[in-house]
């Protein structure tokens, strides 16, 4: 599937195309970025940071990967949207750092609804316990837009399915409790190349594809 096809599938739901770009040169992302491409997700930060200094600057950079704290700094003036807020000590030194640079860091909380071990995220008590807590009512400089999660990787639809359900009634329930009328809680990133029909189909707002767009990762 080319990048024109597969942006005519998504407009159908109105369903936001991230680039996973991560490992891939500057002269790729250029080609997409020449056919109106602008949202771009990496999961490293350093390279995420290194294309950011070397690319356009109305390019939208999601970061996509496990983030260590450590490495909140050297993002924390341009990242776009964390997808990937998977701890309070995370969203903390988002806050922290978007505070210094005079910024409010959009965030989507990610939620593990995988069987698999490897996959990172709150659970709903431990993201209605942290929302409901003392320390998130002074994080001024955090958004929360949303929410984030990865499917397991396997070929049974119906599990992704019901994975990918889960987290719609996980968005479900803290937007009644924690963000009602709020129009920035709006997004549900969940879908990859793999799977992003099932993901569209399950109320998606944001797809996640490299190697549909890229091709196999370098």
């Amino acid at each position: 599937m080319n990048f024109k096809e597969l942006q005519q599938q998504l407009a159908q739901t109105d369903t936001s195309l991230i680039a996973v770009s991560k490992t891939k040169p500057n002269e790729q992302i250029m080609e997409l970025y020449d056919l109106g491409q602008r949202d771009f997700g990496e999961n490293r930060v350093q390279e995420m940071a290194d294309k950011y200094n070397a690319l356009p600057k109305d390019i939208r950079w999601h970061f996509i990967g496990h983030l260590q704290t450590n490495k909140v700094k050297y993002m924390a003036d341009f990242v776009h949207l964390v997808h990937s807020v998977d701890r309070q000590k995370v969203l903390k030194e988002i806050n922290k750092r978007a505070k210094q640079s005079g910024r409010v860091i959009d965030c989507l909380l990610q939620f593990h609804i995988a069987e698999e071990e490897s996959k990172f995220g709150f659970d709903l008590p431990e993201a209605k316990a942290m929302l409901e807590g003392p320390a998130f009512q002074n994080f001024e400089h955090v958004r929360i837009c949303g929410v984030m999660g990865m499917a397991t990787f396997t070929d049974d639809q119906e599990k992704v399915r019901r994975e990918f359900q889960a987290l719609h009634r996980i968005f479900d329930t803290l937007r009644e409790a924690y963000f009602f009328e709020q129009p920035h809680f709006k997004e549900i990133s969940m879908g990859m190349s793999g799977d992003y029909p099932l993901a569209q189909e399950e109320g998606s707002t944001m797809v996640r594809i490299g190697s549909l767009l890229f091709g196999p990762r370098n």
